[in-house]
Parts: structure tokens; C-alpha cells; sequence
């Protein structure tokens, strides 16, 4: 919202005179008011609630804390309403990855929980890399870079019909019009002139692409099975299909060329993600607080949950229980002691006498 109106004004024809009277459509009330109004889409449940249970702390924000932390994300998100963690960290406490905040996992994978606070912050290797930091390499995959910051694997490929018999007989790797021959840089055979042949070789390709001339998913002259060209770069998102894949109890986790369905946090009414931040709704028994579904305590509410009179509430998960203290005994409509609860038996016609009195 903030890029979309960055070269607008007031839109009265004269903006010099606007914002020597108005103060500065930059920083103005009407601007902010048409950034929330243009934020969500109306049929944007998710999306409407948290506007409407953060509005206030938007307006703060933006009218007397932004000069003094001028990055919305991480006043926000971070550090107001703590349901996420700067770039590099994860979990509640927004630790550092492995690897390190700046370079998670060497660069060379996924940090679990990377700017959530889920996860446990072990990574998960791109394809080639292995070890606790993804610094080791794949079998087929060798290291053709490794220093203290960095490690590079890179895949050897096929050998080539058009290399002299040499390089069959004797055991290459494909290159860059050379070729590396077992300890050997050079050869003479028949027909063929002496000449030096290098070691040449190529990176692996995206996972998307079944052929490549470069890194990335934009690169590939063909997607492998299961991906598909959009937009110049072969992805798939099965979960963004209507209908969508899974059922209203599970939500979907996008995977490479396929999917899985995960069940929703026990307190969600349907969800978007993992935990109970990402709940549709909240079951009964849980209310939304600081972005998440939480258990509601009724037994702290306003209004008494239990009616009987010197009843004892107790909260549980989802629910509360009434029950009498220690040595009082349950009536209809109290909890007496002892001495009480036999005098109202005795006025009581219809309560039959006790063994011992018979």
C-alpha cells in the first residue's frame, strides 16, 4: 500500500497549496486511510480480521513511530505483536539459524522456521549438499569450492559421443569442449592432434529443470516432470488448485513437483499454515490473542461460569469443570458444608430416613 500511493496527492489540482494547508500527503491521515482501505480483498476473511484487530497499532505507527522505526515489518510483526522473527532467526525466542542469522545453513538450504517462531533451525539442504550445515557434498556432486564461509558442490556430467576414443577408454568428465582424462591432462591418439584437455565442470541445475543453461528456475530449456513453464520459470503450486487439495481440517504444503496435506493446530476451524497462528477460526472454548487461537479462561471472565453458589471454578483446554470444595456437599442450587447439607435433608418430606434412623 505504502509503494502504491508513494507519487500520489491530494488530487485537488493544487498540491502546493494542499500541503502547505493540509501538512504533507506524504504523511498524511488520508493517505494512510487509503493504504488500509486498499489492503485486503472483501472476501479476505483472514486478512479483514487482522486489519480490524490491528488498525489501531497500524495508526500509531504511522503517525508518530515511523520516523523513529521506519521498517513496518520488523516494528510489527517482530517485535509488537511477536508472530514473527527477522530474516536468519527462528522460533519463540527468534534464534539464530544454523549457520548463522547472515548466511543460514552456508547458503546452501533451508532454515527450519527461517522468520517464523516455529521451527527448530536445523536446515534442509538444496539438492547436491548434505551435513548439518550443508557444507558437505552429495555422492555424484564433488567440491570445487571451500573456504571458511562458502562451500560449492557441483554435479560431473555425461561423457560426450564426440570425445576421442581416449576419453571412453581410459574414463572422462564431460566439460567445455575439454575433457580430464585420470590423472592426465594430455593425449595423442591416432587421427587426433596433441592438445591439453581441462577439467570443466558444470553446476547442477535447478531441481525444476530437466535442461538448463543456467542456476535458476528461469533457466531451464525444460521442466522436469511435474513442474510446469510459468511466467518464464518452471513451478507448480498444486495448492493453489480450486478445489483446493485438501480437506477443511488439513491445509496444504507445497512440495517439489508434488504436495502434502497436514492437519490443522487442534485448536483451528480450518487453516492456512502450521499452528494455531494460522487458524481460519478458532474451535469453541478458544479466542483469538496476539494473532493466535488460545484457550479462553472462563473461570477468569466477568461473568461467573459457575452458578452454584461457593462452587469452584477450574479452567481446562477448551472448557472449564464446577465442582464443590473439599468437605461441602452439592445441592441443587449450592455447595454446603456438612451441618448445612443435613438440616436441608431433614425439611426435606420426600428424603427417605437413613438406615441408622430406621
Amino acid at each position: 500500500g505504502m509503494v502504491d500511493t508513494a507519487k500520489k496527492n491530494f488530487g485537488g489540482g493544487n498540491t502546493a497549496w494542499e500541503e502547505k494547508t493540509l501538512s504533507k500527503y506524504e504523511s498524511s491521515e488520508i493517505r494512510l486511510l487509503e493504504i488500509l482501505e486498499g489492503l485486503c480483498e472483501s472476501s479476505d476473511f483472514e486478512c479483514n480480521q487482522m486489519l480490524e484487530a490491528q488498525e489501531e497499532h497500524l495508526e500509531a505507527w504511522w503517525l508518530q513511530l515511523k520516523s523513529e522505526y521506519p521498517d513496518l515489518f520488523e516494528w510489527f510483526c517482530v517485535k509488537t505483536l511477536k508472530v514473527c522473527c527477522s530474516p536468519g532467526t527462528y522460533g519463540p525466542d527468534c534464534l539464530a539459524c544454523q549457520g548463522g542469522s547472515q548466511r543460514p545453513c552456508s547458503g546452501n538450504g533451508h532454515c527450519s522456521g527461517d522468520g517464523s517462531r516455529q521451527g527448530d533451525g536445523s536446515c534442509r539442504c538444496h539438492r547436491g549438499y548434505q551435513g548439518p550445515l550443508c557444507t558437505d557434498c552429495m555422492d555424484g556432486y564433488f567440491s570445487s569450492l571451500r573456504n571458511e564461509t562458502h562451500s560449492i558442490c557441483t554435479v560431473r556430467t555425461g561423457l560426450s559421443d564426440s570425445y576421442p576414443p581416449c576419453c571412453l577408454s581410459l574414463g572422462c568428465w564431460r566439460g567445455v569442449g575439454h575433457a580430464w582424462i585420470r590423472g592426465r591432462n594430455t593425449h595423442t591418439q591416432p587421427g587426433y592432434s596433441s592438445r591439453v584437455w581441462i577439467a570443466a565442470f558444470s553446476p547442477a541445475c535447478d531441481e525444476s529443470c530437466k535442461t538448463c543453461s543456467g542456476l535458476t528456475n528461469r533457466d531451464c530449456g525444460e521442466c522436469e516432470v511435474g513442474w510446469v513453464l510459468d511466467e518464464g520459470a518452471c513451478d507448480v503450486d498444486e495448492c493453489a488448485a480450486e478445489p483446493p487439495p485438501c480437506s477443511a481440517a488439513q491445509f496444504c504444503k507445497n512440495a517439489n513437483g508434488s504436495y502434502t496435506c497436514e492437519e490443522c493446530d487442534s485448536s483451528c476451524v480450518g487453516c492456512t499454515g502450521e499452528g494455531p497462528g494460522n487458524c481460519k477460526e478458532c474451535i469453541p472454548g478458544y479466542a483469538r490473542e496476539r494473532g493466535q487461537c488460545a484457550d479462553v479462561d472462563e473461570c477468569s471472565l466477568a461473568e461467573k461460569a459457575c452458578a452454584k453458589k461457593d462452587e469452584n471454578c477450574y479452567n481446562t483446554p477448551g472448557s472449564y469443570v464446577c465442582v464443590c470444595p473439599d468437605g461441602f456437599e452439592e445441592t441443587e442450587d449450592a455447595c454446603v458444608p456438612p451441618a448445612e447439607a443435613e438440616a436441608t435433608e431433614g425439611e426435606n418430606p420426600t428424603q427417605l430416613p437413613s438406615r441408622e434412623d430406621l
